[in-house]
């Protein structure tokens, strides 16, 4: 589970879902376009809900990891989907793990 930082605030969402938004973001802001997206987010009190996210050129994302025990949730047609749309808007581009390593809570030297 990642949090997912935007607008000021954050919601939790699982890791893979995480990765293909910020993969698609990226394809977004490369091609000067936008969309409107909604992800699985773990709610107040542990209940289970959906944000929805306007991302694109002007997005500010990042995620960070959760370091207490949360129940995944799983949704992977939606990552499956994300990353269809990343991949029609940047073929060439790395795909996770490739995009970036985190070591010891860095990220390498050759991810920047």
């Amino acid at each position: 589970m990642r949090r997912l930082h935007y607008a000021g605030t954050y919601v939790l969402t699982p890791d893979d879902v995480s990765t293909a938004l910020l993969r698609y973001a990226r394809a977004l802001a490369e091609t000067h376009s936008s969309d409107v997206v909604s992800i699985p987010v773990l709610e107040e009190g542990g209940a289970r809900g959906w944000a929805h996210f306007l991302i694109g050129p002007a997005s500010q994302l990042y995620s960070t990891p959760v370091a207490e025990a949360v129940e995944e949730i799983e949704e992977p047609e939606l990552v499956q989907e994300l990353e269809r749309r990343a991949n029609r808007l940047q073929p060439g581009a790395a795909e996770w793990p490739d995009l970036l390593h985190e070591e010891d809570g860095v990220f390498g030297e050759d991810d920047f």
